[in-house]
């Protein structure tokens, strides 16, 4: 885990100015149980549009289990996720990336006997006709949909410093190209909501150089994104928000600077001073 510098905070601040959108992520009371054992407890925060909003929080204060309420994974024991203004709460995974939202997870999810380019077309799948009969006849539409989806893909890669890997299977290639990888096949669905499950997690500091300008680059085009992650400078340098938990609840929220400032956060996450 690493900690935190004034040289983290000054990182990139032009990244850091606040850019207020309307909500696109409201959770309001969340909460979750694992056999009486409170994972999330009565937990409430609003990511804007268009920000890079980070969740942290040492390892068990509940950050994977809030991505897995959010994306439906787990059904919430109480509370709710609104996205864009709908209820969402244990809204099935395929349904919420219909809807717009995509994620990737701390452990990587590629499908090493397909090659990279295959890896992000599958993320296009909603996008494409899996009709049988069109499948079947080879219908020109459907020739066109599956060319188009696979030039989509091959500029996803580009996107994301991949150009190199077009042609490459994927069990060929290094595990910081992967975690690029995954992110390219995230976006593939076109998304309006990103969340990232430590991108930076097993990558040296040239790897998590590569995934920072890559997330800046998402949300520049307007994704907003939703990052947990250890990686501090990298929180720090990128961040428009920061939600702080621990134990699964509310330690502290706001900008890299007041969460960084805040004693709670220092104490329980950050170490505090002897």
């Amino acid at each position: 885990m690493n900690m935190l510098t004034t040289t983290d905070l000054a990182a990139d601040t032009a990244a850091q100015a606040r850019r207020v959108g309307p909500p696109i992520l409201q959770v309001e009371h969340l909460s979750r149980e694992f056999g009486g054992v409170l994972a999330v407890g009565d937990l409430s925060f609003t990511i804007a549009a268009g920000d890079i909003h980070s969740i942290i929080g040492p390892n068990g204060a509940g950050k994977t289990t809030l991505f897995n309420l959010v994306t439906g994974v787990y059904k919430p024991s109480g509370g709710r996720v609104l996205f864009d203004g709908a209820d969402v709460s244990g809204m099935a995974p395929y349904r919420l990336a219909a809807r717009g939202m995509s994620r990737t997870f701390q452990n990587l999810q590629i499908f090493f006997n397909m090659t990279a380019l295959e890896n992000v077309m599958v993320g296009r799948h909603l996008h494409l006709n899996t009709r049988l009969l069109p499948a079947l006849f080879r219908f020109p539409s459907l020739v066109r949909k599956d060319r188009e989806a696979r030039d989509r893909a091959a500029q996803l890669m580009t996107d994301v410093g991949l150009e190199k890997y077009i042609d490459a299977d994927a069990a060929s290639m290094p595990y910081g190209a992967l975690k690029r990888l995954e992110i390219a096949r995230a976006l593939a669905s076109e998304p309006k909501l990103l969340l990232l499950d430590e991108p930076a997690a097993g990558l040296n500091a040239t790897e998590s150089r590569e995934i920072d300008e890559v997330i800046k680059t998402v949300a520049g085009s307007g994704v907003t994104i939703v990052l947990v992650e250890h990686d501090m400078k990298m929180v720090m340098g990128i961040s428009h928000r920061i939600t702080a938990l621990n134990q699964g609840r509310m330690l502290a929220e706001g900008t890299p600077q007041e969460v960084a400032a805040n004693p709670d956060v220092i104490a329980a996450y950050l170490g505090a001073a002897p």
